[in-house]
C-alpha cells in the first residue's frame, strides 16, 4: 500500500557547489559490457540438439545493442550447427557455429528497445554425427564470457524520473562528515533500495563525506547528496554532464524524499525537481501459504530420453522469513512410460533422496513432499527425477520424456523460531522485512552499516525496509536489529558468542544452560573484528564488533565485499578477522537449536569453535586453555 503527494517543478535546490573539468568524461560512448556487468552470467548454455535462450538485454538512453560477442564451446560430439536469433518470431540473425573455442559475433542490428531493454530469443541447432542420437543433454552448448557491444552516446538524465539507469555499476552517497541520525537512516534506506533495484548487476555503494563539491561522476555512477535542513525536496544538480540528485528537507522528511527513487511514484517525476508529501511503504507480511510461482519459478520442465531433471528453488529470503515445517504440493505432469520401460520419480534434497514412487500410466504427478528441518539452507533446492530403466530400442525408434512441474505446485510453511538454518545460514530472512540499524553517530559508522546491510540485500530477493536508531535503542528493541558496535561490546543483557575482555582473554560462551564456557588468554594480546549473530529475547541479531580493534573490524568488512561468494558462503555463526590471517568461521553453541538433540553435539560445536579459534592464534603468541564456570569466583 503506498500513499503519498508529489510536487513538481523545473528549479533546483541552491547551497551546493558542483563543478566539472572541461575534460571529464561522465557519458558511455559506444561502449562493450560484458554480460556479468548488466547483471546477467557471462556464460550463455543452450541445452539439446536444439537448445534455446532468452536473453534479455538493458539499454541506456542513447545507446542501441549492436552485437554479441563470445567465444563458442561446443558440446561433445557436435560437429557445429546455427545460432539464430529473433523477436516477437522476427529472426534478426542466423550465424553459423564455428570450431569448439572459436569466436563468435552476433548481430543485434534491428532489434527494438522497449522499456530500456531488448529482448531476444537465441536458439542453437546442432549438426551431430550421422547415427548418432544418444546425445547428453546435461552438456550444453555455451557461449563463454558473452559481450554486449553498443552503438551510440549515453544521454544524460534531465529528470528524476530518468535519474537511476538501466545499468548502474557504482553509487556514491555524498554526506556532511558528521552525518545526523536523519542523513544516516536516508543513506542506508537509499544504498539498500539501490541494491535492492540493480539485484545481480551488483553495483558497488560509496559513503563519502563532502561538505562543498562533487567531483564529476565516470561512467555507469550516480551521485546522491544528502542534506539535513533547507527545503524539503528531491532536485538534480549541475553543472556536471551527468547532474547529482540533492535529497534535502528536516530530519522528518529526509525519511519521505529519500523514499521517492525506490517508488512507483519516481515514474512520475518528470522534471528535475519533485517534493514527496506522505511517502510510506507497509512491508508485505509473509504467509503460511504461497507457491513456487510466487517464489519465482513460473513452471519448469525438461526433455530427455531416459532422465529428465528439473529443479525447485525454495528461497527463504523470497519466502520473506526463517522458516520450518516445509511441504511442497507438487502437481506437473511426464510424459507416460511405454510397454517394456520401467521407472520412478524421485525427489532429492541437497544430493539426499527425500521421496520416490513408481511411474504411472496417467503421466500425472501430485504429491505433497516434507523437506526435512536438517536439510533446510537460506536457499534450498528440491531436484525432481524420472528415472526410466529398459530397452530404448535404436536411434529414432523412443519417445524422449518431458518432466513437467506447474508454477501452481504449492509451498506451506511456519515461522521457525528460533530459526532454521541456524547461524549466518538464516540471514537475512531471520531479519526480515523491517530492520533495525543500531549504531552511534559519526560517518565511519555509517559506512560499516551500509556494507553490511547492502552485503545482506544482495542475498535477498525481497527488498528491506531499514530504520536506522541508537545502538542502545537497538539492542533494548524487541525486534530484529544489525548492531554495529566497532569499539568492542560492554551490554550486559546481551551475551555474545565470543567476546575478549581488556586483559586479552577470549571467552567462547557456552549457551547449553550448563553456565560453562572455554577461554583462550594469549600473550601478546591479538586483536580482532567480527560479525557475529545470535538469537537473544525471540530476536534474531547481527553485532558487529571488535576487541577495541575497529581496523579488524573494517578489513572483515571489506574481505566479505570483495568476492561475491563469501557474504553467502558465510557458515556458523561468527566470523573473526585478526591481522595477518585469513577470516576464520567458527559454530558455537549460539547457532544451536531445539532441533539439535542432545548435548553432545552442542559440546561438540563448542569444542570446534574454541579448537578452530586456538589453531588460528597458535602464530599470535603463547594460547592458554581452560574451562570454567560462571559460578566459580
Amino acid at each position: 500500500m503506498l500513499a503519498a503527494a508529489l510536487v513538481l517543478g523545473t528549479s533546483a535546490l541552491s547551497g551546493v557547489a558542483v563543478a566539472e573539468p572541461e575534460d571529464a568524461v561522465s557519458l558511455a560512448n559506444s561502449p562493450t559490457f560484458s554480460l556479468r556487468t548488466i547483471g546477467l552470467d557471462s556464460t550463455v548454455s543452450l541445452y539439446g540438439i536444439e537448445g534455446q535462450q532468452t536473453l534479455s538485454i538493458p539499454v541506456q538512453p542513447g545507446l542501441v545493442p549492436a552485437e554479441l560477442v563470445a567465444t563458442v564451446s561446443l558440446p561433445i560430439n557436435a560437429l557445429g550447427g546455427t545460432l539464430q536469433v529473433s523477436q516477437d518470431d522476427r529472426i534478426i540473425a542466423r550465424v553459423p557455429l564455428p570450431a569448439d573455442q572459436a569466436p563468435i559475433t552476433i548481430p543485434l542490428a534491428g532489434a527494438r528497445v522497449v522499456d530500456n531493454a531488448v529482448t531476444v530469443l537465441l536458439r542453437s541447432y546442432l549438426s551431430l554425427p550421422e547415427g548418432y542420437c544418444i546425445f547428453d543433454a546435461t552438456n550444453p552448448l555455451r557461449l563463454v564470457g558473452t559481450e554486449v557491444r553498443y552503438s551510440g552516446q549515453e544521454l544524460a538524465p534531465a529528470t528524476i524520473a530518468d535519474f537511476l539507469p538501466p545499468v548502474l555499476q557504482r553509487l556514491t552517497l555524498a554526506v556532511p562528515p558528521n552525518p545526523s541520525r536523519a542523513e544516516s537512516d536516508a543513506a542506508v534506506r537509499l544504498a539498500t533500495a539501490t541494491v535492492a533495484r540493480y539485484g545481480p548487476q551488483r553495483p558497488a555503494v560509496d559513503i563519502v563525506a563532502v561538505d562543498g563539491a562533487l567531483p564529476p561522476p565516470v561512467p555507469l555512477e550516480r551521485q546522491i547528496m544528502i542534506r539535513e535542513g533547507d527545503a524539503p525536496g528531491v532536485s538534480l544538480q549541475g553543472p556536471n554532464t551527468v547532474p547529482a540528485l540533492l535529497i534535502s528537507g528536516s530530519a522528518a522528511d529526509l525519511a519521505n524524499q529519500s523514499r521517492l527513487l525506490s517508488s512507483d511514484m519516481s515514474r512520475l517525476a518528470v522534471q528535475s525537481r519533485a517534493v514527496a508529501g506522505p511517502l510510506s511503504t507497509t512491508p508485505q507480511l509473509p504467509s503460511d501459504h504461497t507457491t513456487i510461482r510466487k517464489l519465482g519459478q513460473p513452471g519448469v520442465n525438461a526433455t530427455d530420453l531416459v532422465n529428465p531433471r528439473v529443479t525447485v528453488p525454495l528461497d527463504q529470503t523470497r519466502i520473506g522469513r526463517s522458516v520450518r515445517d516445509v511441504r511442497v504440493h507438487l502437481q506437473g505432469s511426464y510424459t507416460p512410460l511405454p510397454d517394456g520401460l520401467a521407472g520412478q520419480l524421485t525427489v532429492g534434497v541437497g544430493g539426499e533422496m527425500v521421496d520416490r514412487w513408481a511411474t504411472d500410466p496417467s503421466g500425472r504427478i501430485d504429491r505433497w513432499i516434507d523437506v526435512p528441518q536438517r536439510l533446510l539452507e537460506r536457499y534450498t533446492n528440491l531436484d525432481i527425477a524420472v528415472d526410466a530403466a529398459g530397452n530404448t530400442g535404436r536411434c529414432g525408434e523412443f519417445q524422449p520424456i518431458t518432466l513437467t512441474i506447474d508454477g501452481e505446485s504449492a509451498v506451506e510453511s511456519t515461522l521457525a523460531r528460533p530459526p532454521l538454518a541456524a547461524g549466518f545460514q538464516s540471514l537475512p530472512q531471520a531479519l526480515m522485512p523491517r530492520i533495525e540499524v543500531g549504531m552511534d553517530d559519526g560517518l565511519d559508522n555509517l559506512r560499516r552499516a551500509v556494507q553490511i546491510i547492502t552485503g545482506l540485500q544482495r542475498l535477498s530477493a525481497l527488498p528491506f525496509d531499514t530504520a536506522v536508531m541508537s545502538r542502545g535503542d537497538a539492542i533494548a528493541s524487541a525486534n530484529p536489529a544489525i548492531v554495529v558496535s566497532p569499539q568492542g561490546w560492554d551490554d550486559a543483557s546481551i551475551t555474545l558468542p565470543v567476546t575478549v575482555d581488556a586483559d586479552g582473554v577470549i571467552t567462547v560462551e557456552n549457551v547449553d544452560g550448563s553456565g560453562n564456557s572455554s577461554t583462550l588468554a594469549l600473550d601478546p594480546v591479538v586483536g580482532f573484528g567480527s560479525l557475529q549473530t545470535l538469537y537473544s529475547g525471540g530476536r534474531t541479531l547481527l553485532v558487529a564488533t571488535s576487541s577495541g580493534a575497529p581496523a579488524e573490524l573494517d578489513r572483515l568488512l571489506i574481505w566479505l565485499d570483495s568476492d561475491i561468494g563469501r557474504w553467502s558462503g558465510l557458515t556458523g555463526n561468527v566470523v573473526v578477522s585478526m591481522q595477518g590471517r585469513e577470516p576464520i568461521q567458527l559454530t558455537t553453541t549460539a547457532a544451536a537449536t531445539d532441533e539439535v538433540p542432545g548435548g553432545d553435539r552442542r559440546t561438540l560445536y563448542l569444542a570446534i569453535g574454541a579448537g578452530a579459534l586456538a589453531v588460528a592464534l597458535l602464530g599470535a603468541g603463547l594460547v592458554v586453555a581452560r574451562r570454567r564456570s560462571r559460578d566459580q569466583p
